[in-house]
């Protein structure tokens, strides 16, 4: 049998365009990160890592799955009874079982782009693998400000609460880095009057942050209206929200102020008064960032928190979420026209997690389409359990056959992690493995101009133009 190289230098480039494409057009661009949860405590601290476990494990959801899916000890996961080497162990005995996950290759793809390590990961080369990483992490090259210009990222946009001081993000301004770090808008603790424990401790920080007595609606609003223009302050351009769909419903001001003073004074809205003060404010969001000129994000379709078990033992954000089957069109039609009838809809990006939606997203971004920017709607990367092969494939073909792929803003991180950054590399190859193909197929013309210049475009100029944020200089 003939032996095969594992990710050789032309992995999942399989024409001589894929590899004109990616080599000369792909790999030069920087990276722009445009949503990420990097801490930006540690980008401001330039923290250097312990060891491998920290930057490499701790906090990565997808790593956590894998480990319990083969029956790793929650202790050796997420506990705080055994030691970094242990579980580094128990990941290494992990990622044998993992083929055709794409953890798999992304494990490997880390340690060899990071640390230039090519060993296979198992039990029996992890002590190498340990002390071989390790000895590069103690290196001034590995602090996460290191790790950034290493990876050629010139922006980052992380994400953040509207009451965070962004202490933080100024101190890394101050600092002069060549990454341009900015903030992310994430108010979605606004809307959960479901949870009044919640969203009263909330308001009480929205009003401390803020300098705004939160009092009653137009308080509120008034208070997050100037946190609002804080982040803008600041170089924020983005906003964000995750939630399990947009609600079809309606919500007048005397209701959504109905509902507010009920939830300030203890009482939890049901499912209706809940969805219809999301509908509320979430329309009072939109009209936020259209009077600032920013872009908003919607992160639709995750069922969190599924196991009570961890959701009780380590909190929310545990890695027990899923793929949830909403509803989706109907109220997304009706918020995206009811703001664009106004002419107050933001530019705005559309991220589903049900690939089953694909189509309906990339058809959705073509209703509200106007001349405010070249792609004005977007029909986001494949987001979460979708930012894997199969998942990036659908949404770049959905996109291509609906829609305008050459406007395309392209691939981000959506991780905790600094390890991340071979993500960019996965998807431009398989971005330059799909349209190289079709060259050779003769379906797009062998025009280096036209056809290199839509690669280079959708790994960084689209989004370079489309987001309006001040870029780094690496």
């Amino acid at each position: 049998m003939k032996d095969h190289p594992f990710l050789p230098e032309n992995f999942l480039l399989n024409t001589d365009w894929a590899r004109t494409l990616y080599f000369e057009h792909a790999v030069p661009q920087p990276i722009f990160d445009y949503h990420c949860h990097l801490p930006p405590d540690q980008i401001a601290s330039n923290r250097q890592f312990e060891n491998l476990f920290q930057i490499w494990l701790a906090g990565d959801h997808y790593k956590w799955r894998a480990m319990r899916s083969n029956g790793i000890n929650e202790d050796l996961i997420t506990g705080n009874k055994t030691s970094d080497y242990d579980k580094f162990l128990a990941y290494a005995r992990t990622v044998p079982q993992t083929l055709r996950n794409p953890l798999y290759h992304w494990s490997h793809l880390e340690l060899r782009r990071y640390f230039g390590i090519d060993l296979v990961i198992n039990e029996a080369n992890a002590p190498k693998i340990w002390e071989l990483a390790n000895a590069r992490l103690a290196t001034p090259e590995f602090t996460t400000q290191g790790i950034l210009r290493k990876n050629r990222v010139n922006v980052v946009c992380t994400t953040d609460d509207p009451v965070d001081s962004l202490e933080h993000h100024i101190a890394i301004k101050k600092a002069g880095l060549p990454t341009r770090v900015h903030p992310t808008f994430r108010p979605d603790k606004a809307m959960v009057v479901h949870a009044p424990a919640v969203f009263n401790a909330w308001c009480d920080q929205l009003a401390a942050s803020s300098g705004v007595e939160v009092r009653d609606l137009a308080s509120f609003l008034d208070a997050i209206d100037k946190r609002h223009a804080f982040f803008h302050s600041l170089g924020g351009r983005l906003s964000d929200h995750g939630l399990e769909f947009i609600p079809d419903t309606d919500c007048t001001e005397t209701e959504a102020s109905a509902i507010f003073a009920a939830a300030r004074a203890g009482k939890a809205a049901g499912p209706e008064q809940a969805a219809r003060f999301t509908w509320f404010m979430m329309l009072f969001f939109g009209r936020l960032d259209a009077k600032r000129g920013w872009t908003k994000q919607l992160h639709l379709g995750a069922l969190r928190n599924n196991n009570s078990r961890l959701l009780k033992r380590l909190g929310a954000d545990a890695g027990v979420d899923s793929i949830g089957d909403f509803p989706q069109a109907r109220g997304l039609a009706r918020y995206l026209d009811r703001l664009d009838s106004a002419g107050e809809l933001p530019k705005t990006v559309l991220y589903n997690l049900n690939p089953s939606d694909n189509y309906v997203f990339a058809t959705m971004i073509g209703n509200v389409q106007d001349d405010l920017a070249p792609g004005k709607i977007q029909f986001g990367s494949g987001w979460w359990f979708l930012d894997q092969k199969e998942g990036m494939e659908w949404q770049l073909n959905a996109l291509s056959q609906l829609g305008l792929l050459s406007r395309f803003v392209g691939m981000l991180t959506d991780s905790r992690s600094f390890m991340s950054y071979v993500r960019h590399e996965y998807f431009r190859r398989l971005l330059c493995s799909m349209i190289g193909a079709d060259v050779e197929a003769g379906l797009i013309p062998a025009d280096r101009a036209l056809v290199g210049g839509m690669i280079e475009d959708i790994c960084y100029k689209n989004a370079l133009r489309y987001f309006g944020l001040e870029a780094g200089t690496l």
